[in-house]
């Protein structure tokens, strides 16, 4: 295996030239970006529905919890951030592993209720690919060398946590606020100006 590394195109993810496995693992360490890009972006702009703006909502808020904790523990990643450039950034816990599992634990608990457009049929795919996808974020964030595997630990498990609060705050408390929110007046202007249809 050659020592250069590889960055892919257009992002700061790098793998070792020639590491078939790393440049698999480089790619599914940017899968919270398609997730943000392809599918909240899409959701918000073809269905408008609250449940998933709300689900966005919380993968935000959850990822600026990561930045006020790493700011304030300050753990160093390992020493592979002298040849990944990352040094200048602090590693516990893991965004990454804290987005995916966040994720993933939102996603089942949105399934298994049947809430918004997700049916339990629909439980067999958050189980063979959401998951697995979680487990290999969280893995190769490891084997690239940008976290150890106490960040990455951290991460997914403050994910869970709080991917499985935010579930209950929106869908035990906002939820009953999703009639006033669709009445709203920015929602009825929302619908006047681009012919939408909030719900």
């Amino acid at each position: 295996m050659s020592n250069q590394l590889k960055a892919i195109t257009l992002t700061h993810v790098r793998y070792f030239k020639g590491d078939q496995l790393g440049c698999f693992l480089a790619w599914i360490s940017l899968v919270p970006v398609f997730i943000s890009l392809g599918g909240f972006v899409s959701h918000f702009l073809f269905r408008r529905e609250l449940q998933g703006m709300f689900f966005a909502l919380g993968l935000t808020i959850s990822q600026f919890i990561n930045e006020v904790i790493k700011t304030n523990v300050q753990q160093a990643r390992p020493e592979t951030c002298v040849l990944l450039e990352m040094c200048d950034s602090h590693g516990w816990p893991s965004s990454h592993s804290q987005y995916m599992f966040f994720f993933a634990t939102y996603l089942t608990l949105l399934t298994y209720k049947k809430f918004g457009i997700l049916f339990r049929k629909q439980m067999l795919l958050v189980a063979l690919v959401i998951w697995p996808l979680a487990l290999l974020t969280m893995y190769s964030r490891v084997y690239l060398g940008y976290h150890t595997v106490a960040q990455v630990f951290a991460g997914a498990g403050l994910g869970i946590f709080l991917g499985g609060l935010w579930f209950w705050v929106v869908n035990s408390i906002l939820r009953g606020f999703f009639p006033v929110i669709e009445e709203s007046f920015f929602a009825c202007r929302l619908i006047e100006e681009y012919n939408w249809s909030i719900g």
